[in-house]
């Protein structure tokens, strides 16, 4: 059973034998080749499980760290911010605390002349006075300036031909601010044109 053309005849038992070793195409499969997984497959998925196990550890390991941190932080944020309440004005009562030393020397010698006391009484609001400065407190200018009701009190309203219409006429208490924000306002008498 040769052919003629030169090739050499399979029996027809050892072709079907063939076919049977040889697995059936599956049209679903697009006749392609089919691959079997590797035997370490499972072990390689294990290893890939343990990584990620590893991986989220880490990072919840650093997500405590960073929120006890941050609780760290906060609780020394509080801390500070306290004390800074608390001292805030010892910077003010330093300054202040050579005034209160003028005036028990004045009351110590509270029999001198009227002339010397009232001297030392001067000396002392001058250094009441230099000690705001420290602080930045100055005096709201009052006298003669237009009324504004942002930094002045306006007590009542004088007739007056000599100070110009809504002009301070005359200033009963002393304003203050410090830098742009205004600690008291000054207490003033306001000058109304005589019709």
């Amino acid at each position: 059973m040769s052919k003629s053309n030169g090739q050499a005849e399979i029996p027809v038992k050892e072709e079907q034998k063939i076919e049977q070793e040889l697995p059936a195409a599956d049209p679903a499969d697009g006749f392609q080749e089919r691959t079997e997984q590797p035997a370490d497959a499972p072990s390689i998925a294990a290893s890939e499980t343990e990584k990620l196990r590893a991986e989220r550890d880490n990072l919840l390991d650093r997500l405590a760290r960073l929120q006890a941190e941050f609780d760290n932080y906060r609780k020394r944020s509080a801390r500070e911010n306290q004390d800074y309440r608390d001292y805030a004005v010892s910077d003010a009562a330093r300054g202040l605390l050579p005034v209160i030393d003028s005036f028990g020397l004045a009351l110590k010698n509270a029999e001198a002349k009227p002339q010397d006391l009232r001297k030392g009484v001067e000396l002392i609001y001058k250094q009441l006075v230099d000690a705001l400065q420290r602080m930045n407190v100055q005096r709201v200018p009052a006298q003669g300036e237009p009324f504004d009701p942002r930094v002045h009190e306006a007590i009542e309203m004088v007739p007056s031909d000599d100070v110009p219409d809504n002009h301070v006429l005359e200033e009963l208490q002393p304003g203050y601010r410090i830098k742009d924000r205004l600690l008291r306002p000054a207490m003033v008498r306001v000058a109304k044109k005589v019709s």
